[in-house]
Formats: structure tokens, sequence, C-alpha cells
């Protein structure tokens, strides 16, 4: 039987067993990784830079760091040559790529999105100034259409004599004289003794008296100081009252006023059409819903009479007493040439 030889039975002696200073055990790779960089740092006099780690960087020297974090920081490449490894774990940098931050950074941010005042000031503030003009323009026209007269009393009837029997037509009842002075001032108040007044002060400005010849609705201005000036150059004018529930105010009685406007004859002595001597108008401080009125005469009425109202300015319309200012109209027994009075 064959005797194994000594170099047979021999085996190889065991590797040293290896460890770091922390006590972890490393293999032969590991230790030679670490041998050699360190020598290489021991020949180059560097020491390990900050990139090394915190076990480089508390030690000051790459060769008492542990192998882990020494083969970490240096790791040879397909070349043979050791390079050291910075993945950012140590340095505190992110791995992450360079641009991906710089690029969350960069994309735009949310506008602040506009309060409700800001979003609509403009139509806020036209509306603000719409609203002012129209306050403005309201406060002008209600100054401008409030009453600039006063009544010291309603006409009655019976305080006058009444129309002689004899009289063709219906001549109506005498007003006492209110005297005709020429108002210059708008901003006065006159006051009339009876209303509605036949005579009295009244404005003598364009288009504010005399007024044009028409018929005013319940809403138009006319102003007693206006038409008085047009009775005293021989106008009929026709007044409706508008209190709560007078017929003057219904539609059916404005139409019948525009007819008898619109169909009146031609003034009894110098001819002129309706159009230059009937003014129709509401006037509510009087005693009765309706009334005929030339200068210095009054027909009260109960209703809107038509044929009274003709009787009326044909008997009494355009004579000597109720037409003191006659332009272009003499009047029987007058010549060509006559001048109207004063005022």
């Amino acid at each position: 039987m064959a005797v194994p030889s000594a170099k047979t039975q021999t085996s190889s002696p065991p590797k040293p067993d290896r460890r770091t200073p922390a006590g972890d055990r490393i293999d032969s790779t590991e230790a030679a990784i670490v041998s050699k960089s360190s020598r290489r740092a021991r020949r180059s006099g560097n020491r390990p830079t900050g990139d090394a780690g915190p076990a480089a960087a508390g030690s000051g020297r790459a060769d008492n760091a542990g192998p882990m974090d020494q083969a970490d920081a240096a790791a040879p490449d397909d070349a043979g040559t050791t390079t050291p490894r910075d993945d950012g774990r140590r340095s505190g940098r992110s791995s992450r790529p360079a641009g991906s931050r710089a690029g969350r950074r960069e994309r735009a941010r949310p506008m602040p999105k506009p309060s409700l005042l800001e979003r609509y000031r403009i139509l806020i503030v036209g509306g603000v100034v719409i609203a002012v003009v129209a306050l403005l323009g309201a406060m002008a026209l209600r100054s401008t259409s409030a009453a600039s007269y006063t009544c010291s009393s309603e006409f009655q009837p019976g305080t006058t004599p009444p129309p002689a029997s004899d009289t063709a037509g219906d001549p109506g009842y005498v007003q006492p004289d209110m005297g005709n002075r020429h108002e210059t001032n708008l901003g006065a108040t006159v006051t009339y003794t009876y209303c509605p007044p036949a005579t009295g002060p009244h404005y003598n400005l364009e288009n504010r008296g005399p007024v044009a010849y028409r018929v005013y609705g319940p809403g138009d201005a006319a102003v007693p100081q206006g038409w008085v000036h047009n009775l005293e150059h021989g106008a009929l004018v026709v007044l409706y009252r508008g209190r709560e529930g007078d017929p003057g105010l219904s539609e059916e009685t404005q139409e019948q006023i525009r007819a008898f406007a619109a169909s009146a004859p031609t003034s009894p002595v110098c001819g002129r059409p309706a159009s230059q001597y009937l003014i129709a108008a509401r006037f509510d401080d009087m005693a009765t819903p309706f009334a005929a009125l030339v200068w210095g005469r009054v027909l009260p009425l109960d209703s809107f009479d038509e044929a009274r109202i003709l009787g009326f300015w044909n008997s009494s319309g355009e004579t000597a007493l109720t037409m003191p200012e006659r332009f272009g109209c003499p009047l029987p027994g007058e010549g060509t040439d006559a001048s109207p009075s004063p005022g």
C-alpha cells in the first residue's frame, strides 16, 4: 500500500485573518485595494480630501479610515487605476441630476388670483361715475321743475260778479287784476293772489315765457309764469287738474284734449290758427278739474266741455281787454300800425 507523500499531505497554511480597526472582517481583494491606496497616498504626501467621507475627515488620514470607507472612496477602473469615488453621499451633495432641482425652481409660479375689486375695478368706477352724474341730473331737474310760484287762494267764481246775461256766448268770470310785471329771475318765487292766474307777473325770457303753443302732457313742465305771458298776447289757455282721481289724467281725456287742439277753429278776430293761440297744460292749484282762461277772465269747468270752451273763446278772446299786447293783429277800430301796449 502506497504511503502518501509528505508534500501531498501537507496543506497550505491558512491565510491571515485581516480585520478592520472596527473589527470587521475583510477579504484579500479589499485588503489589496486598501493597501495599495494607502501606499500611494503616503508616497505622494497627499491627505484625503473632505470628499472621502466623515471617517477620513475625523482622523485627518486616509489610511486610518476603515477599509469599507476606503473602498467607497477609491475603486479601480478598467485599467487598474484607482479613482476616488465621489457619489455625493460624503460631500452632502444630492445624487439627483443637476438639472432636476433647477428645473423645478425655474418652473413658472402661478400668479396670485386678483380680488373681486381688482377684476371689476373699471366697471365699478364707471358705475359710480354714472350714478353720480344721474344723481346730479335728477337734482338739477328737480330744482328746475319744482314749483317756483305760490298761490294765496284758489279762485272761486262766487267771489266775482256773474257774467252779464245779455253777453253773447259764455264770458266766464272776471278775475281781479294782478298786474303784468315781467320776471327775469328764474330762481325767484312768484306769488299769485288767485289761482289759476289770468294775470300777474310772468317770465320774459326765451323758451321760458311766452311758451310754445301746444298740448302739454301731465309730466311736462308748464309753470304759470310762462303761459301767463301768452295770455297777455291774446292766447286761450285750457287747464286740467292732476290730483288723484281727476279725469284730466286719464288717457281718454288726454286724447280728447289733443283732438280738440287739432280741430279748433281759427281765432275770432285775428284769424290765427290754433297752433298760434291755443295752449293746454296741467295745473293742480285750482278748485275745479278744468278751466279755460283768457287775459283777466276765467271759465271754471267740472268736465272737459268743448262747446263751452269755444263759446268762452268766441265771446271773450282777442278783445281790447283780453289781448293787451297785440302784435300785428289790429282790433276793430284800430289802425294797422297799432303797437302793443307796454309790458
